[in-house]
C-alpha cells in the first residue's frame, strides 16, 4: 500500500528501525535527529512518560520545520516500574538482561505528530516475556555488541530475538514505531490518504 501524503515529512530519529518500518508507508521524508536530553522525571504513570519523552522530541525538531509533518518517537522498557534505557556499558547490559531473565516487562512506544502548530500524542504498550538466560548467552549478546543502542539493552528484530519468549501487542512498537497505528493518526488527522491508484483500494 502506498499513501498520498499532503506535505513535507520529517522523521525526529535517527533510528535505522524506525526509518525502515516509515518507508513502509511509501512517502518521501527526511531525517532530522532531535538529540535532546531524556530528563523528563518519572512520576509513576510510564505512558504518559513515554508520551511527554516523544512528544518533547518532536517538539524540538518541529520549531525548525514549521510547514513539515513532524513525526517523533521514544522507546522504553519498564519492569516492576523500572525503566530500562539504552546501556551505557556492556557491564550495565549485561546487569539489565540479567533482571529482565526469565520475566514479562513491558515496552511502551510514545509517538508524536505535530503540524500546524498542533500536537498529537499516543503510546503504545506491548508485553514482552525473555526466556530464562544463561550467563553464556548473556555473555554472547553482549559481546555482539547489539545492545548498546536499544532501549533494554536488547534488539528484538537482531539477534535478541533469541531472548524472547512471546510477547503479547505490537511487534513493531517493540522495534522503536507502532507503523499501523501511526498510519491510522495519520489518517484519521486526514494527513495521508491511500493513492487512488493503489491496487489494494477497494472501490
Amino acid at each position: 500500500m502506498k499513501f498520498n501524503i499532503q506535505r513535507s515529512v520529517v522523521l525526529a530519529s535517527a533510528s535505522p528501525r524506525r526509518k525502515e518500518l516509515l518507508s513502509l508507508l511509501g512517502f518521501p521524508f527526511e531525517i532530522v535527529p532531535s538529540h535532546v536530553a531524556e530528563d523528563i522525571e518519572l512520576t509513576g504513570d510510564v505512558t504518559k512518560y513515554a508520551r511527554e519523552l516523544a512528544a518533547k522530541k518532536t517538539l524540538v525538531v518541529a520549531a525548525q520545520h514549521k510547514t513539515s509533518i513532524v513525526i517523533g518517537a521514544d522507546t522504553i522498557v519498564v519492569l516492576d516500574g523500572k525503566i530500562y534505557p539504552k546501556p551505557n556499558s556492556n557491564q550495565q547490559a549485561k546487569q539489565f538482561l540479567q533482571e529482565l531473565s526469565g520475566k514479562t516487562h513491558s515496552v511502551i512506544t510514545g509517538v508524536g505528530i505535530h503540524t500546524d502548530r498542533h500536537l498529537a500524542t499516543f503510546a503504545v504498550e506491548t508485553k514482552v516475556t525473555f526466556r530464562t538466560l544463561d550467563e553464556v548467552l548473556i555473555d554472547a549478546y553482549v559481546a555482539s555488541g547489539d545492545s548498546m543502542d536499544k532501549a533494554g539493552a536488547y534488539g528484538i528484530q537482531t539477534a535478541g530475538a533469541l531472548l524472547v519468549e512471546k510477547i503479547e501487542g505490537d511487534y513493531h512498537a517493540v522495534v522503536g514505531l507502532p507503523i499501523a497505528k501511526l498510519a491510522e493518526h495519520l489518517r484519521k488527522l486526514g494527513l495521508i490518504s491511500l493513492k487512488e491508484d493503489d491496487p489494494y483500494v477497494a472501490y
